[in-house]
């Protein structure tokens, strides 16, 4: 049997044992079909059964959260926690609050999640949880009941050896403070290893907030320099308005580049004369309004409600916002207008449509599992700060997160042209991942 024909037939029972959880599927699939070559080079992997077993989850945890909003009236959510994987180290991942969360959108971004924690060379391994609450509209009451009756049931699965937690979409500062000071109560230990994304003032790293964001700026300036070029003057969009988008629109600026639209999930705004963060930050991180609030404060700026951003020209695209927004239409408009480069800050933004239009025209595209890596790879330097006790500079921090990610992108340019797919950040990004995995797993056995 060719090593196509075994992998495609490891995708169809993947998919016979986890029935509608396309997004899962999806993920799989990604990896999967790069990974032929890997099992020529590397016959061992197939012997011992490694890709059947990283599709597997170690544990899948799915809890009731029961919680009282302030009417008084009872509210019942699903919890979810997907350990994927601690191959490499304790199991690392978000957690994420959103109505659209379900065992197949964990379990998608909890696969991701291995390979993703694996390119940074980081000893932690893959999980992702969450729950169908969403915190949009809640109070700051009724968000702290629903995260102490979330942690009263998910601490038991925790711990800074076992599983450490961060945030995602609907999980911040605010929630992480909750969720660790129920923790706290619940365990009777200050245990600041154990979650993540925390406040600098108690245990939190400098630079986390900003590090997703950040680091996929800096993947896509390694990407262009890889080519020859830079971010200097480039004209750029970047799709959310979350903490993400901020940070990669901050970092952009920094370096040169002008970003003429973000947006949310209601509509695009677009503002030639380059986004004002400044406001940006004021509505979404103090007063948690709608981007449509934005042209109150710059009224040479328009807002399209229900629009795709990726209709605007541009020279570099990064989608911030969520999994399957940018698909082959918007891809093909993208390359249409000049865009010579797409990095992910989201998880699976762009579908399989989008990806093979990216390819074909041979734009630097960066996956998500590399391009957003500086988000967990700042958790594992989070966790260092921990363990020792110690607290680091803003500058210092940053200064390793850059390493970090000119190292990932460095790797994942040298398997790419390895395996025979020069500038194929997609094959670079799933081997090198998959193959650093696969080997703590054959050191430890069949467990």
């Amino acid at each position: 049997m060719s090593a196509e024909t075994a992998i495609e037939s490891i995708f169809q029972q993947v998919v016979r044992r986890n029935p509608g959880e396309d997004e899962f599927h999806q993920a799989v699939h990604e990896v999967l079909e790069t990974l032929g070559p890997v099992l020529v080079k590397h016959p061992e992997y197939a012997e011992h059964k490694i890709i059947e077993r990283i599709c597997e989850p170690e544990r899948q945890i799915i809890f009731r959260v029961p919680w009282q909003d302030d009417n008084g009236h009872v509210q019942i959510n699903r919890g979810f926690r997907v350990q994927f994987n601690s191959a490499l180290g304790p199991y690392k991942g978000g957690l994420r609050f959103h109505p659209s969360v379900y065992l197949g959108i964990i379990k998608f971004l909890g696969f991701e999640q291995i390979f993703k924690n694996a390119l940074t060379g980081m000893p932690i391994g893959g999980a992702k949880g969450g729950s169908d609450f969403d915190p949009k509209g809640r109070s700051d009451g009724e968000v702290m009941r629903f995260c102490q009756s979330f942690m009263t049931e998910l601490h038991r699965h925790l711990g800074e050896y076992t599983d450490v937690p961060a945030g995602d979409i609907g999980v911040g500062a605010r929630e992480i403070g909750f969720l660790f000071g129920q923790y706290k109560r619940i365990t009777n230990r200050y245990e600041s290893g154990v979650l993540t994304g925390k406040n600098p003032h108690w245990g939190g790293s400098l630079v986390r907030r900003e590090a997703t964001g950040y680091g996929t700026v800096f993947f896509v300036d390694e990407m262009l320099r890889a080519r020859g070029q830079s971010l200097e003057g480039r004209t750029c969009l970047v799709s959310g308005s979350g903490n993400v988008a901020i940070y990669a629109i901050e970092k952009l600026e920094e370096l040169g580049a002008k970003v003429v639209a973000c947006s949310d999930s209601n509509g695009v705004i677009h503002d030639p004369d380059g986004i004002s963060l400044e406001t940006v930050k004021q509505l979404k991180e103090i007063e948690r309004r709608r981007i449509s609030d934005y042209i109150k404060h710059r009224p040479r700026a328009k807002y399209h409600a229900g629009a795709s951003i990726w209709d605007i020209p541009c020279d570099v695209a990064l989608p911030c916002a969520t999994q399957n927004e940018l698909g082959e239409t918007a891809a093909r408009r993208l390359v249409a207008n000049g865009c010579i480069a797409v990095a992910e800050g989201a998880n699976m933004p762009t579908t399989p449509g989008g990806i093979r239009v990216f390819e074909e025209a041979r734009i630097a595209y960066g996956p998500g599992k590399a391009a957003n890596a500086g988000g967990v790879a700042t958790s594992a330097l989070e966790m260092q700060q921990n363990a020792s006790r110690d607290a680091w500079t803003f500058e210092y921090t940053e200064k390793r997160l850059h390493a970090i990610m000119r190292d990932i992108h460095g790797r994942c340019f040298e398997a790419a042209e390895e395996f025979g797919s020069p500038g194929n950040y997609i094959v670079g990004a799933n081997i090198t991942g998959f193959r650093r995995v696969a080997e703590a797993m054959l050191a430890f056995g069949l467990i």
